[in-house]
């Protein structure tokens, strides 16, 4: 059996992480930039590893001054009018994510999905749909050429997208880098 080099597989991950990252018209950052800077509150929740993408988006708001949470935290607070609760769902649809729109709509906060699937059940229950390029999990067996395993592309360009997102952010607010650094732990 012949394995294909480390650096090619690294190379092929990130032309195929750049390639789905041109696909995203620019209108999708402004939807998601607004959306940001309306809400109150910012709730965030994902499963598995899209998880860890919204935890790194929360950090991030956190840091440039953003009550910003993640769900599931003792500390995240409930979702209110004026709130926006942020859910990924990159296959178009979890049974948890639904419900937590539910929720989330109940109480008068707004809903923003992030998914690959924007035809999933539950982009209906979004207020604002952010559709991201690149094979999720659930389609990993359908796209065998993908360069790395099981989602982790839609994965990647989440956290690209995040961090363009956060960058924005930044430089709209005019705050310096010394400002959001104060917002970072000193306990490590």
């Amino acid at each position: 059996m012949t394995t294909t080099p480390s650096r090619d597989i690294a190379a092929a991950a990130v032309a195929e992480v750049r390639r789905m990252l041109d696909e995203v018209p620019e209108e999708r950052y402004e939807a998601f930039l607004a959306e940001v800077r309306a809400a109150k509150t910012i709730v965030l929740h994902g499963v598995g590893r899209e998880g860890l993408m919204m935890k790194a988006l929360a950090m991030r708001l956190m840091h440039l001054g953003f009550h910003a949470h993640v769900l599931g935290d003792m500390t995240a607070p409930p979702v209110l009018e004026g709130d926006l609760l942020i859910t990924s769902a990159g296959p178009g649809h979890f049974g948890t994510i639904q419900a937590l729109q539910d929720i989330a709509r109940a109480a008068g906060a707004r809903n923003l999905l992030v998914t690959a699937n924007p035809n999933g059940d539950s982009a209906a229950l979004a207020d604002v749909v952010v559709a991201l390029p690149g094979p999720t999990m659930s389609e990993d067996l359908e796209v065998p050429d993908s360069a790395l395993l099981m989602g982790s592309v839609f994965e990647v360009v989440q956290l690209f997208f995040y961090d363009v997102v956060v960058k924005r952010l930044s430089d709209t607010l005019g705050q310096p880098l010394e400002d959001a650094r104060l917002r970072h732990t000193n306990l490590e």
